[in-house]
């Protein structure tokens, strides 16, 4: 049982974490008009630093960070924190399935920070979205997917769908492979943050709150390209040196 003090704990950061969410939509509604783009970056990956602060996890990154695009990040994918946790290491602009924009209050923020939403249902519109992310990628800016397309529980990475690769590869950008992964206090896996199945995402919220002393670990791997493979085999290719990578 967690003790009455953890709770207590547990539930004002969460209204903390609230307020931050709020505040996040006072900045996009009242100052992003009036901001450039570097300034938007700059307040994006500042409040998502404030944000992991409040919900009590650390960050370590490792390697290093390319300095700027063009470049697709491609990590997998565990939690809803995620997004935040790679914000806090670097601006990029996600990739991110449609249903996202209609969250409450989590949707605004998504499409404040630069989100594209893509119907994944929908052939089309996944060309629609190829194409637009050749155009990002050609003007230069940090795009990022998760190619498993779902969370997963972290253990194991699930399959790499290459559909997204393709934009990468019309206009030879490179890719920087992020392995992510959460662990406790003591340094071992944690699955607290982990929002799959049946799971609600109050219960992943609650969970990472009531649990002290998690950190989110980001390790960043070499640039690469294309070089000749198709999107089938890079997406092959980069689960495995993600899957590497989580090894070390």
């Amino acid at each position: 049982m967690y003790s009455v003090w953890r709770r207590f704990t547990a539930a004002w950061r969460l209204v903390w974490a609230l307020l931050h969410v709020l505040r996040g939509l006072l900045i996009i509604a009242l100052w992003f008009p009036r901001l450039g783009d570097d300034a938007r970056h700059m307040h994006v990956q500042l409040w998502s630093r404030h944000m992991l602060r409040v919900l009590g996890v650390s960050l370590r990154v490792q390697g290093n960070t390319a300095v700027g695009g063009p470049l697709l990040l491609v990590a997998n994918h565990i939690s809803w924190l995620d997004i935040t946790a790679l914000h806090a290491a670097r601006f990029c602009r996600f990739v991110s399935k449609a249903d996202v924009q209609a969250w409450p209050l989590i949707g605004t923020l998504a499409a404040g920070a630069g989100t594209v939403f893509i119907q994944r249902e929908s052939r089309r519109d996944a060309m629609r979205v190829v194409h637009h992310m050749a155009e990002q990628l050609q003007a230069g800016h940090v795009l990022a997917v998760f190619p498993e397309g779902t969370t997963s529980d972290g253990r194991a990475l699930l399959p790499f769908h290459g559909n997204l690769l393709q934009a990468a590869i019309s206009v030879d950008a490179p890719v920087q492979t992020v392995a992510l992964h959460f662990v406790d206090a003591q340094g071992q896996m944690s699955l607290a943050p982990c929002y799959i199945g049946d799971d609600t995402l109050l219960a992943s919220v609650w969970r990472t709150l009531i649990t002290p002393g998690i950190t989110v670990v980001l390790q960043f791997g070499e640039l690469e390209t294309a070089q000749g493979r198709t999107r089938q085999a890079w997406a092959h290719d980069l689960r495995d040196t993600i899957t590497h990578m989580r090894q070390l």
